[in-house]
């Protein structure tokens, strides 16, 4: 490995959001998968849960572009399954869902160990997953159509975490040999 990859490396490490994850509640098409795994990986997010919609989904070799080699994925059988793991992680729980409980995304705390359900479009979140969250969540839409494609609505929510832990000076967990322990939010 030449210096000059050990040090990217290196630096990718250090902007890890360890306690930021997303998961996807019956996220299927490709490109979609795609650009939410790549968006999560350009922010600094390491893990990804799902809950697929039958047992032929799931995340193909390819389709993140080798993203996937810097990811975590963990299958999760049912959304319950997925919070609770969330849960014991010690994450709050927001989910993207329109309603009259949700609040505009920006309104949240992000710089709290956080997980983000998004679900497609055509289905929306589940009831499980609706009861189970913490809070709603909803990108604010002021033309008329009524929605996001969730890739994008994933991206849009993902760089306000990332905005609201840079301005509070949130960097990962991973301690390297030549350097101390680096900051957290909590």
């Amino acid at each position: 490995m030449t210096p000059e990859r050990n040090q990217r490396i290196r630096a990718a490490l250090a902007h890890r959001q360890v306690d930021l994850a997303v998961c996807l509640d019956r996220v299927h098409k490709t490109h979609n998968l795609s650009a939410i795994i790549r968006t999560a990986e350009a922010v600094g997010v390491h893990h990804v849960h799902a809950v697929w919609m039958d047992q032929q989904s799931g995340l193909r070799k390819g389709t993140s572009m080798g993203t996937h080699n810097w990811m975590q994925i963990h299958d999760h059988p049912h959304i319950e399954d997925a919070i609770d793991t969330l849960r014991a992680e010690g994450k709050q729980v927001l989910i993207s869902h329109m309603s009259d409980k949700a609040v505009d995304f920006r309104e949240v705390d992000y710089t709290r160990p956080t997980a983000i359900i998004m679900s497609q479009e055509r289905l929306g979140a589940c009831e499980e997953a609706i009861a189970a969250a913490d809070q709603q969540i909803v990108v604010p839409m002021a033309g008329m159509v009524e929605s996001l494609n969730v890739s994008v609505a994933t991206a849009i929510v993902l760089y306000e975490a990332q905005r609201q832990r840079q301005l509070a000076a949130c960097t990962s967990r991973i301690i390297f040999p030549s350097r101390k322990s680096s900051a957290c939010c909590f």
